[in-house]
């Protein structure tokens, strides 16, 4: 197969970790017979620096044509501490999510044998966990009607949902609940939010559709509470776009490691492959970034191609890296660490 990627490797950590990912690409596609045209673009910090834009129409051009898009990271320290930025990292994966349509995020959260006395949660509650967390990504607050008023001393965000956003995403959630264990959670905050009635009275409807779904419908805060406490009880879990940021990032420790956890973001055209670290600027340089959830975003990359044999290659090489030690240091817990590149080589050479 013939692939052509775009490949946004952003701020930070992002050029680091995308590198290694590509190596293993590489190697997988010489391995199963493929070609891969890798297309670079600038997002983000790095596109700001270049022409001021963080995600530029060149960029977009190329996203566009290409076939899936592997992202590395984006946002700076320098936007960060500064509140009155105008233009920020940050606007350019908003508005590349927006112009894609890339409306659901994908996000597994599983377990490694190898790691289950290394997560912060104790063995018996975390052991064969496997669950999705599927969130809304090009609506809600983050892209409502935002401003200040009042001299600046007052501000607003507002979320709004229409009924066909919700139903989008709602579809996704049924579809993948068919193909795993049946079970859906709708997570909302419906005593509170007109909006989460929205959602809620809109799942309800379709659930005549998928009749083998079992659906569950339970609020927000009661989810992050029971992540930790039952994370076995859940399989599917759809959600809006606020509240899915904040969840994700909350099952990722489940892992060990926040840079073990790949995601994708899709809508009806094209799929975004990122890991959900984030920039880590702290590391950035160091070569001490964990390669590994970029490397995994590759392999679901590849098995949204129906290219199952390479994304089962990727993770078996990943999960013989970590029962050896092959780790870089915020697996390492005291032990040998290796650096980003160290890992990466090493997971491409044992393909």
């Amino acid at each position: 197969m013939k692939l052509n990627i775009a490949l946004l490797a952003g701020d930070g950590i992002g050029p680091e970790v995308i590198e290694q990912a590509v190596k293993v690409c590489e190697v997988i596609a010489t391995k199963y017979n493929h070609e891969i045209n890798w297309n670079p673009a600038l997002a983000g910090a790095a596109a700001i620096e270049d022409c001021g834009d963080p995600y530029p129409d060149s960029t977009h051009k190329i996203c566009k044509s290409s076939d899936a898009i592997l992202f590395g990271a984006i946002g700076h320290p320098k936007y960060d501490n500064d509140p009155t930025a105008k233009v920020r990292p940050e606007q350019g994966l908003l508005k590349m999510r927006k112009k894609l349509g890339l409306f659901a995020n994908v996000r597994p959260t599983f377990t490694f044998p190898s790691l289950l006395d290394k997560s912060p949660l104790k063995r018996e509650r975390i052991e064969g966990v496997d669950f999705v967390i599927l969130r809304e990504l090009i609506s809600g607050i983050y892209f409502g009607e935002k401003g200040r008023r009042d001299n600046g001393d007052t501000a607003f965000d507002t979320c709004v949902y229409t009924k066909s956003e919700v139903q989008r995403i709602a579809k996704k959630g049924f579809e993948l609940a068919m193909m795993r264990s049946k079970k859906l959670c709708c997570v909302d905050k419906a005593n509170v939010m007109e909006t989460s009635r929205l959602w809620r009275e809109t799942i309800q409807a379709m659930e005549k559709d998928y009749p083998e779904v079992k659906v569950s419908y339970e609020f927000v805060d009661a989810v992050a509470m029971r992540l930790i406490q039952w994370p076995h009880s859940y399989d599917v879990l759809v959600t809006e776009n606020l509240f899915g940021d904040f969840l994700t990032d909350e099952a990722s420790v489940i892992s060990g490691s926040m840079g073990l956890m790949p995601s994708a973001s899709i809508g009806s055209d094209i799929g975004l492959f990122e890991p959900i670290h984030g920039s880590y600027p702290q590391a950035a340089g160091l070569n001490i970034a964990n390669p590994m959830a970029a490397v995994l975003s590759a392999a679901m990359m590849f098995e949204s191609f129906g290219l199952t044999k390479e994304s089962d290659a990727i993770r078996k090489v990943v999960n013989k890296a970590l029962e050896e030690g092959i780790v870089t240091v915020d697996l390492a817990f005291g032990g040998e660490s290796y650096g980003t590149k160290e890992v990466g080589t090493w997971l491409a050479e044992n393909v």
